[in-house]
């Protein structure tokens, strides 16, 4: 699988940044090859939030460089693409179509083509035209990703919460993982309660 990871302007480095963690560790055994692309502000947050520029193993192409091989509906072999985090306003421009810049362009390439567009919303509150653009970016064929943690796996540390979300965004992209202990419901009536 080709996958484009966008990393726009919104708080929320940290989950793009264990995503890019996880896919260059396990990313050749598991058959999947990345492009990155950075907004100005994605790049901002991520100094601010990790520390430094980016190192990645992967190609980073400029927000502005229309010459990437996925910018084009014709280009083979991209299936899939998540923008991490996905600010309220990069959701709402590839919701109405506009390919301002390479994120934008990418994404509305995925939309057209039928393939598969994941935008982890990180942003709160939620205004009526962010709902809006959910809503069209949802009938577009996107999936809406809130960057919302789980607690059910408890976990205790920074990184595991962080799992909890990226684990979901590779579940929906397709890539194996085992980035957190899954929900496995409650136990049947009559068992002994769990002790803490």
């Amino acid at each position: 699988m080709k996958l484009v990871v966008g990393v726009s302007g919104a708080s929320g480095a940290p989950y793009a940044a264990r995503l890019l963690g996880y896919l260059a560790e396990h990313g050749q055994r598991l058959g999947v090859q990345v492009d990155v692309v950075f907004s100005d502000t994605g790049l901002q947050v991520w100094r601010q939030e990790i520390g430094g520029p980016p190192r990645l193993p992967f190609p980073i192409w400029k927000n502005r460089d229309f010459s990437a091989p996925f910018a084009s509906g014709s280009a083979r072999g991209y299936e899939a693409m998540a923008v991490v985090p996905c600010s309220a306003g990069c959701m709402s421009r590839i919701a109405h179509g506009l390919s301002q810049d390479l994120i934008g362009r990418a994404a509305d390439v995925m939309l057209k083509e039928r393939r598969k567009l994941l935008l982890c919303l990180r942003e709160t509150p939620i205004s009526l035209p962010h709902a809006r653009a959910m809503v069209q970016a949802i009938e577009a064929g996107a999936f809406v990703m809130p960057a919302s943690p789980s607690f059910y796996s408890r976990p205790t540390t920074m990184d595991e919460l962080v799992d909890t979300v990226v684990s979901r965004i590779l579940d929906r992209l397709g890539i194996d993982n085992e980035l957190m202990r899954r929900w496995e419901g409650h136990p049947p009536p009559g068992a002994a309660p769990v002790e803490d």
